[in-house]
């Protein structure tokens, strides 16, 4: 029996694909954006992107000319060819959707296109072999093969209204994701039981299973639970909180570690709803904190107030960074801001897409402000030996300053069970 796309639907048979004004909008301006360059064209096969230029993820490559070029763009799939024609919008998608030529007819396949040039690759995404391979296979065009990564994640700095609409209704499945913590826990759950609960809010509400991030050799778990002396655990990953994890091979997030009475329950949650990223941070507790926790709480909360406020006037990343460290350390946080040496991490805040890890970032280097339309979390945390405690949402900057796109005000910084 033939498959039938109106199976390939959100809840409710909602149409989840992706409006082809947006793939139009997209391919546009990458279009632009490598005429500008003076790249001939773009041969893209990373599943990101090219989710974000046909509105599927196929066993595919996308060809895009620059402006001007008369290349044609091009969606070549291996498989499955009707799924990629009926999620970039059928009749009215905006390209080409063809069956990938044999990669020994490449070659002829650009040629044909309008290609007088070996297209820019994304070096930075795929592997090395695979730039090699197809590399070899087109080597009957002139020149070489640039680098056209750093174009395509400039481009996805900025995003459109309907993706900021995507990061919102991420934000609110985020918040049911705490209330599904705050019911359940207590003393003695476990952190992997706090997690089960925000993951099967997640799931129901369409989660596809997969955080996708661009360092390698990053992954990342969307709930990370470390309750007490788990928030001090060191792992693999770059950033403030590891968790004890729940084995050696998955290092990262909850445990077997159980709540007790008194001590901070760090909870960073974060959900993709329809690739998008969402990415939020409470404390949980049972029964009351020592003052000295809170005071800790306070602070991190004053660092977020005053990083996110600069830069909603459009300060640089980097300044924000230095401000924040600063505060910091006049706190008597230095040592133990992001982590404690050895393990600290140097930054306060990650931009978020349909990658968690998305350019820019607070932290130096990142001399240049939040575009407007970027989308970032924001997240300071101090970390001891006998806990972690910290605050985050997301936010997009807007013409007016930033807009939070997680839960905010709307949940308490700390929570009681």
């Amino acid at each position: 029996m033939a498959w039938d796309a109106e199976s390939i639907c959100g809840p409710d048979g909602d149409d989840w694909r992706v409006p082809v004004s947006e793939l139009e909008s997209r391919q546009d301006a990458l279009s632009n954006a490598l005429a500008e360059m003076g790249h001939q064209s773009i041969l893209i096969d990373d599943p990101v992107e090219l989710y974000w230029l046909t509105g599927g993820r196929q066993n595919s490559m996308l060809l895009v000319g620059s402006r001007d070029s008369g290349i044609q763009t091009k969606h070549w799939v291996r498989r499955s060819l009707d799924r990629a024609i009926f999620e970039s919008g059928g009749d009215d998608s905006p390209h080409q959707t063809e069956s990938q030529p044999r990669m020994g007819s490449l070659c002829d396949a650009l040629v044909s296109a309008g290609c007088t040039e070996k297209p820019s690759m994304l070096a930075g995404k795929i592997p090395h072999d695979r730039w090699s391979f197809i590399t070899s296979k087109i080597s009957g065009i002139p020149g070489e093969s640039s680098d056209g990564t750093g174009i395509l994640y400039s481009l996805r700095e900025v995003k459109s209204d309907w993706e900021v609409r995507m990061h919102k209704e991420s934000g609110d499945i985020n918040k049911r994701m705490f209330d599904a913590v705050s019911e359940i826990g207590g003393v003695g759950c476990t952190e992997l039981e706090l997690a089960a609960a925000a993951d099967s809010v997640s799931r129901a509400a369409g989660f596809g299973g997969r955080i996708r991030m661009r360092r390698w050799p990053m992954d990342c778990d969307r709930v990370v639970v470390a309750a007490g002396r788990s928030g001090s655990v060191p792992s693999y990953f770059d950033s403030a909180i590891g968790g004890a994890g729940a084995s050696p091979i998955s290092s990262l997030g909850a445990g077997f570690a159980k709540v007790r009475e008194g001590e901070p329950v760090l909870v960073d949650i974060v959900h993709l709803h329809r690739g998008y990223v969402s990415d939020c941070t409470r404390i949980f507790s049972a029964g009351r904190l020592s003052d000295e926790w809170l005071s800790r709480l306070d602070d991190m909360i004053e660092i977020k107030e005053s990083v996110v406020k600069m830069l909603g006037m459009g300060e640089s990343c980097s300044a924000a960074w230095i401000k924040g460290s600063e505060m910091a350390s006049e706190m008597g946080h230095s040592d133990n801001l992001m982590g404690m040496h050895p393990d600290q991490s140097s930054f306060l805040g990650h931009s978020v897409g349909l990658e968690l890890d998305e350019s820019p970032v607070i932290a130096l280097g990142f001399d240049r402000e939040l575009q407007v339309g970027g989308t970032m979390a924001v997240e300071p945390k101090v970390i001891h030996e006998e806990g972690a405690i910290g605050n985050e949402d997301t936010w997009v900057r807007t013409s007016e300053g930033m807009e939070c796109l997680t839960a905010g005000s709307s949940l308490p910084s700390l929570m009681e069970w």
